[in-house]
């Protein structure tokens, strides 16, 4: 299968899982430069350049091919050491944000959990924007295992007894192991009209979401959660929120959210403001 040379705005990374293969996976998305959706596996990032580590909002350059294995239309398999990034992400902020839209701007937006389903059993849509009308709450749930399982810890630690595998430069890392989140997010969305309002419950498996819980935890100890809700049930909610997101491999038919996506909400107009012809 040919690859090819796209340029891609990374709009999501998830937080990387344990793989026997590559020690760890995160699984990325973005939008080309034509408007098309892809998804970009596996990303062992512990094994990317530094130079090569991009972010959330940053455009980069990349040789890709079409997944044999995974048939979803925006897999793609990315060859990781082509990647060449811009020299920063695309800003955030009042002037930021509108551009990073405009970009989003030609992507259809879901507003109905089914319609959205609809589409991946029609068309195979397995990446998409979904704004709920409302998140009615976050859900915490602790994970079976707090730590990671005796298999999944000797993929973790594969790179480390592999050290010859690597570079002076590479070896020098002095790679860690990965933190295990003990802890699972969900969004309980709303949906649909308000006469006939349905909802579904969203997991989040967003980098962003699980950095922001260590961060919360390093700062606050045992008193995390309160700092960790502030962001995501307050902060969060009163952005124009909406979640990019993305379908298992494995279990085609459930959803995750693999990205938050919450630029400022638009201004109303001021009617004084207004001219009259």
């Amino acid at each position: 299968m040919a690859s090819f040379v796209e340029r891609v705005l990374i709009l999501c990374k998830t937080y990387p899982s344990p793989s026997a293969k590559y020690a760890e996976t995160s699984c990325v998305a973005g939008l080309t430069a034509g408007g098309k959706l892809v998804r970009l596996f596996p990303v062992p990032f512990r094994l990317v350049a530094d130079e090569q580590q991009f972010r959330k909002w940053q455009w980069i350059d990349v040789r890709l091919e079409k997944s044999r294995d995974d048939h979803r239309p925006e897999s793609h398999r990315i060859f990781v050491d082509t990647i060449v990034c811009d020299a920063e992400p695309m800003k955030a902020g009042k002037h930021g944000w509108p551009a990073r839209m405009a970009v989003l701007a030609q992507q259809p937006v879901f507003t109905d959990f089914e319609a959205m389903e609809q589409a991946r059993q029609a068309a195979g849509t397995t990446l998409a924007l979904f704004k709920p009308a409302r998140i009615t709450s976050l859900e915490i749930k602790a994970t079976k295992n707090a730590d990671w399982t005796a298999d999944e810890r000797s993929k973790l630690l594969q790179m480390q007894q592999q050290n010859s595998l690597f570079d002076a430069e590479e070896d020098q890392r002095q790679v860690r192991l990965l933190e295990k989140i003990p802890f699972d997010f969900y969004y309980h969305c709303e949906y649909g009209p308000v006469d006939a309002t349905k909802s579904v419950r969203v997991k989040l498996v967003d980098w962003e979401a699980c950095a922001l819980y260590r961060n919360a935890r390093r700062q606050h100890g045992r008193h995390w959660e309160a700092p960790f809700r502030d962001k995501l049930e307050r902060d969060l909610l009163s952005k124009d929120l909406m979640l990019l997101m993305g379908t298992i491999h494995r279990f085609p038919d459930q959803w995750l959210g693999v990205s938050l996506i919450y630029p400022p909400k638009p201004q109303p107009e001021d009617p004084s403001q207004s001219t009259f012809f």
